[in-house]
């Protein structure tokens, strides 16, 4: 445990401890539980049938079925209670489309929080340059969180209608023996349906995770500071000012590089090894020739 705590400290997984990333390893698992609960289900319910000649009945009619809830072509085979015939019946619906378009959205949430927690992971400096990352970041949840609200929306509803398809005293119905007052018809076992309540469950906690991630997400936009004013991109830096020098300002001889004259050249001032007084400058002396010497 010390060693993945040092591991943690030392690399930027610093960022799995924030709200940012932390919500997005909520997201991730969620993800998970949302599309394994709605996509892994089977089902069975179990009916009998009770005929007049008791050689006729069926007493065990079991009916199985599965994602994704094409239940048109499930079927099942039940007495006639008429010299031992019997009918092929088919469950009614199909709701395969909000079936599959919720763990399709599940799925996807998964992968992209999963790239996303590599990102924040490995390069979170180049997300963070210009913010242009992050600006992607909050799109694609904003669009998430909506994909969200629609299919736990559609999926609620198509559950109930999967429910009630496959209820077994609504299933009986369609048996044409159980409308005979001598054939007795009861349910036997019902569909456990839990794991799909708790899909749903999970479809709605997603969508607060991706809602509430919003929130982090944006403060990395730097929009906020742009609305304000005080937003400066990062790879715009304001250059050194070329006035200054390390010691101060650097000044400009005035009398250098104008018109000829003389231009005397200033040394350091101090005594001489005789212990005389120098003057601060140096003079050029030039040698004076005469047309006629004495």
């Amino acid at each position: 445990m010390d060693v993945v705590n040092q591991l943690v400290a030392q690399g930027q997984f610093t960022v799995l401890k924030q709200p940012l990333g932390f919500i997005k390893i909520l997201q991730w698992i969620f993800a998970i539980f949302a599309f394994s609960t709605c996509g892994s289900y089977s089902g069975m319910f179990k009916m009998s049938v009770e005929c007049k000649n008791r050689t006729e009945s069926d007493l065990g009619i079991e009916v199985e079925f599965e994602y994704p809830f094409r239940l048109h072509q499930v079927y099942f085979d039940a007495p006639t209670c008429k010299g031992g015939n019997k009918e092929r019946l088919f469950l009614v619906g199909d709701y395969s489309s909000s079936a599959e378009f919720f763990v399709t959205i599940a799925v996807f949430s998964f992968l992209y929080s999963m790239a996303a927690l590599s990102v924040y992971c490995f390069v979170l400096e180049k997300y963070r340059e210009n913010c242009k990352g992050a600006q992607i970041d909050f799109v694609v949840s904003a669009v998430f969180a909506f994909m969200w609200l629609v299919c736990s929306c559609a999926w609620a509803k198509g559950l109930s209608d999967v429910k009630t398809a496959t209820d077994p005293d609504r299933v009986i119905t369609l048996i044409s023996a159980c409308d005979e007052a001598e054939t007795g018809c009861h349910e036997v076992y019902e569909p456990k349906v839990s794991g799909l309540n708790t899909s749903v469950a999970f479809g709605f906690i997603n969508l607060i995770l991706w809602i509430g991630n919003l929130w982090f997400v944006f403060k990395e936009t730097g929009w906020m500071a742009a609305l304000s004013g005080t937003y400066v991109p990062s790879q715009e830096k304001q250059p050194a000012p070329d006035a200054f020098a390390q010691g101060g300002y650097a000044q400009q001889d005035p009398y250098a590089g104008s018109q000829g004259g003389y231009q005397p050249e200033y040394g350091q001032q101090g005594y001489t090894e005789e212990g005389g007084y120098s003057q601060g400058y140096e003079q050029q002396q030039q040698p004076t020739s005469y047309s006629n010497q004495m």
